[in-house]
């Protein structure tokens, strides 16, 4: 099967129109072989993605083998949606379409809506973080074009965030792994996510807008095709999503990004080509809240919630990134990279907020006229939050990686080195002061009457949550893999993909070296059934598209600064990497119903995990415990299914089921016992005086990305007649 241009295609399904159960799919060449009936005039269907389809009649003898080659046409000119992972099938990454982007936008704009489609878990729309499988935060990698990518480092509240880095509208593939993940990928315990920039063949652009903002993205190659550029730049401003939250106030969020990717191949010096790809970003959030009033509870107990605030936030992101990589090809299965990059942000946190709240008890009674309204006040208070926080990091690194495709063998080797230094500047200064009746009085009363202030005695105001702390941390990473990729065919024709490797990083804050070997096996079994027509008597033979895998490694997660920064903004100088160990099996298998393909994918996981650093969510930001005193586990199962529910348009829905707990080896509390016998709750039981007291030591408690069930869907429909017009 081959496009205009006479190149191959591969994953062309190929099927007998009257029996679409007897199928198959072209190869990496191009190639396909087919059983169908003899002496009978068959129609095969050639259906492609990203093609027009094509029908050929053929009439084969008895035994006999019909050579016949197929030209798609209009193979760039069409486009539609594609089966996630139809062209990856066996191996280690999950390949993901960038235009669900268009299918699933979000608030920010991102492109970690197409993630929906992948085990992941979204704690906020109007933040890029997410968790999978159990995992934090910043237990994700991210790449854009072979370099890590970084999410801010300050930032509390999603609406704070901003843009996210990865453009969507110059993206041109994207790869997931949700664990099990191969050597080449980087040091975080949990999932990569890998973006390639799309590098253009011809002049195009695209220009968008909505109430939230727009986006501009243009591209381009010149005459002689040694230089192309695409760049994109995009404005967000997400007042009008964020005035429908609880805390009503004037919100004035304004996001700015400009990217472009640049290529230059200067063929007369041989197979070079040269990249550039540069970042800019500026994050702007400035916040005056009113009124915030909330609604809590249930029949029995129905309470709201009402504050009044006054103050304000002004919240500021600015990040520039560049990257430089030389790409060399000694031949054409072999190639060697030198990238260059760097990364600077600066980040600056300033609020003063104070909030007077009533806790009022609602009317439950659904005879009353006040039914839902205020009975009674239980408590009045006030707090004041204050901040003035900064942050400037630079992070510079030189990256080598190659790649040599030995055919004859069947071997694929990958291997690769990096030089990363980080720079971190940070001043913290924060605190919070609670108030309620009689809790901090500005003018206790035995101070009144003294004449001499040093008779007077001492008072306090306490502090909540106080940091005051100025960190200046500079360190060296130096990390290495070597991978091998070997495919073959066995004696069945089942095919085999065995890919492993190792990876090690040592960090000079700590002087510690961490290694870990990573393996990932699949399993094509060449499983046929054979099938009786009643009517005809014919027999056919039906091939099992099946594909199994297995995957495991260790992965370990050095430190980096938010890890290693206690609660009270303390750096711990003896931080360790944390550590976990995956085990992943998975079963891919495509079959038909109504005549059109579907894919169901199920991946059954364990990760144990040790040398964990415990901390605390707070919105989509993390306060680290900097000790590694925990351990814990993550297990579950995530099922998908995708394919045409409706001809030509593609849907899935997905389900997953997860555990993860953790210990915290050292925690523990006292239970205090009254005379009576009862364990003393302080606040409600009567007798609250302690005769006795036994330790108790919590052992095993759900993480807080501990999620049991999650359920997301993607169903799309359109017009017949008009199918640019989608639901």
């Amino acid at each position: 099967v081959r496009d205009d241009r006479g190149d191959p295609i591969p994953n062309v399904h190929v099927f007998n129109q009257d029996k679409p159960a007897e199928y198959t799919f072209s190869d990496i060449n191009g190639n396909y072989s087919i059983e169908i009936s003899a002496n009978r005039d068959i129609v095969l269907v050639f259906r492609w993605v990203a093609g027009s389809e094509e029908q050929k009649k053929v009439n084969v003898q008895p035994d006999e083998t019909y050579p016949l080659t197929v030209f798609i046409r209009n193979v760039e000119s069409l486009s539609s949606a594609t089966v996630s992972g139809s062209s990856d099938r066996g191996k280690p990454m999950q390949t993901l379409d960038p235009q669900l982007v268009k299918s699933l936008p979000t608030p920010g704009g991102g492109i970690e809506g197409v993630l929906r489609s992948a085990p992941v878990n979204f704690t906020s729309e109007l933040s890029s973080s997410y968790s999978v499988r159990g995992g934090s935060f910043d237990e994700n990698l991210v790449y854009v074009n072979d370099i890590q990518v970084y999410r801010p480092f300050l930032v509390r509240a999603g609406q704070q965030e901003g843009l996210s880095f990865p453009n969507p509208d110059m993206v041109e593939s994207i790869e997931f792994s949700a664990g099990g993940f191969e050597s080449k990928y980087g040091d975080k315990m949990s999932s990569v996510l890998d973006l390639k920039y799309r590098r253009p063949s011809e002049f195009s652009g695209s220009i968008s807008g909505s109430l939230l903002g727009g986006s501009v993205q243009l591209e381009g190659i010149s005459e002689n095709r040694k230089f192309s550029h695409n760049s994109g730049i995009r404005y967000r401003n997400n007042s009008y999503v964020l005035g429908s939250l609880d805390t009503q106030g004037d919100y004035n969020p304004r996001y700015t990004d400009f990217q472009t990717f640049l290529t230059f191949t200067p063929k007369e010096y041989g197979n070079l080509e040269f990249n550039f790809l540069g970042n800019y970003s500026r994050n702007l959030y400035n916040f005056i809240p009113q009124t915030r009033q909330t609604d809590v509870g249930n029949i029995n107990e129905a309470l709201r919630l009402t504050v009044y605030f006054d103050g304000q936030e002004r919240s500021q992101f600015e990040t520039f990134f560049g990257a430089f990589a030389t790409h060399y090809n000694p031949s054409e299965k072999s190639r060697l990279s030198l990238i260059t990059s760097a990364f600077r942000t600066f980040e600056r946190e300033y609020f003063d907020i104070l909030g007077q709240y009533f806790l009022d008890e609602l009317e439950r009674d659904l005879g009353s006229d006040s039914f839902g309204e205020v009975l009674r006040n239980r408590g009045v208070g006030s707090f004041l939050e204050h901040a003035r926080n900064d942050l400037d990091a630079t992070v510079v690194n030189v990256t080598h990686k190659g790649f040599s495709d030995l055919d004859a063998s069947g071997h694929f080797l990958e291997w690769g080195a990096r030089w990363q230094q980080e720079t971190i500047n940070d001043r913290l200064s924060e605190w919070t002061l609670i108030d309620s009746a009689g809790y901090a009085s500005p003018r206790p009363p035995d101070n009144i009457g003294y004449t001499d202030p040093s008779d007077r005695p001492f008072q306090e105001i306490y502090l909540h949550d106080v940091i005051k702390i100025n960190n200046q941390i500079s360190s060296n990473r130096v990390t290495g893999y070597f991978q091998d990729t070997y495919s073959w065919e066995a004696a069945d024709s089942s095919k085999v993909n065995l890919n492993l490797g190792v990876r090690g990083h040592f960090w000079d804050f700590n002087d510690q070296f961490v290694w870990g070997p990573r393996g990932h096996l699949s399993y094509q079994p060449n499983w046929k059934k054979r099938k009786v027509d009643p009517v005809t008597g014919q027999d056919t033979t039906i091939h099992r598209n099946l594909v199994l895998s297995l995957a495991g490694g260790v992965y370990w997660q050095p430190a980096f600064y938010r890890e290693m920064r206690g609660l009270t903004g303390e750096i711990n100088s003896d931080i360790q990497a944390q550590r976990a160990i995956h085990a992943v099996a998975g079963a891919d298998y495509i079959f038909f119903g109504w005549g059109r393909p579907f894919k169901l994918v199920t991946e059954v996981y364990y990760k144990d995990l040790s040398s964990l650093i415990p901390y605390e969510v707070e919105n989509v930001r993390l306060r680290y415990y900097a000790t590694n005193n925990s351990k814990g586990y993550s297990t579950g199962i995530d099922v998908m299914l995708n394919g045409e529910f409706i001809d030509g348009i593609q849907s899935w829905l997905r389900m997953s089921v997860l555990k993860t707990e953790e210990d915290i080896l050292d925690d523990f509390y006292y239970e205090y016992v009254n005379s009576d016998g009862d364990i003393i709750i302080p606040g409600f039981t009567l007798n609250d005086d302690a005769v006795d007291s036994t330790l108790q030591t919590p052992g095993f408690i759900p993480r807080a990305t501990d999620q049991r069930f999650t359920f997301s869907l993607l169903f799309q429909d359109e017009m017949p007649k008009w199918p640019e017009y989608k639901v």
